[in-house]
């Protein structure tokens, strides 16, 4: 012990990326940051891991609080730990983004906090290094989302093959030709075509699909190269 008291000592944190996606919107959920330095200001849900928990136990525990939610997708981004990221003390971040069907998340956990859901493309300032956190964060997000089906997470558990596409296309900030994606996905063989139609996409109506259970880590990099 008398060894590690010759080292320096810092703060451990952890600052929660939570991903929601609305009506073609990939979303960003910010709070008023309620305490000095820079209160006020919009910054990511976090907390500093305690000393029990595992840096994704404070992660998981920050989420419950903020959302409500437990079981949810949720990966580590990286470590931030410039000595001056902080301008209260040396604090290390450990950053993560997770994956919320917003509309399964309290709503009373997120009011209680001041919390806003923000299109990830009108982003206001944020505190410290909370902006290359999210940075970061999306482009995992787009690393998995180019390996796997990733909307189990994001949409409904059933959705049509025009709305998995508006989500890729919120994700990569960029447009999908909507031939090629179809027949990109579908030889993928990673979704169940439902004997379901929405109506409101088309006069025939458009197939209801949901991912496979054993999901499907099969080369959707060819999907967003197109």
């Amino acid at each position: 012990m008398e060894r590690y008291n010759k080292h320096p000592k810092h703060f451990v944190a952890v600052d929660c990326v939570i991903l929601g996606y609305d009506e073609g919107e990939l979303c960003l959920l910010l709070y008023p940051r309620g305490f000095q330095p820079s209160k006020g200001a919009w910054s990511l849900m976090g907390g500093f891991v305690q000393n029990n928990e595992s840096s994704d136990d404070a992660a998981k525990r920050v989420l419950k609080q903020t959302i409500g939610l437990e079981d949810i997708f949720m990966k580590q981004v990286g470590t931030f730990a410039e000595p001056d990221r902080d301008t209260e003390d040396r604090v290390i971040s450990i950053a993560y983004y997770a994956l919320v069907r917003i509309e399964e998340h309290d709503k009373a956990c997120v009011r209680e906090h001041g919390a806003h859901w923000w299109p990830i493309s009108e982003l206001p300032a944020m505190i410290f290094d909370h902006r290359k956190m999210v940075d970061k964060a999306l482009l995992k997000l787009q690393q998995e989302a180019g390996y796997r089906i990733i909307g189990q997470e994001l949409l409904a558990e059933k959705f049509t093959m025009l709305q998995l596409r508006q989500l890729y296309q919120a994700i990569f900030q960029r447009e999908f030709d909507p031939g090629n994606f179809r027949k990109k996905i579908l030889s993928l063989d990673v979704l169940e075509r439902l004997n379901e139609k929405n109506m409101l996409e088309s006069k025939k109506g458009a197939f209801y699909y949901k991912c496979k259970e054993e999901n499907n880590e099969r080369g959707l990099d060819r999907i967003v190269k197109v």
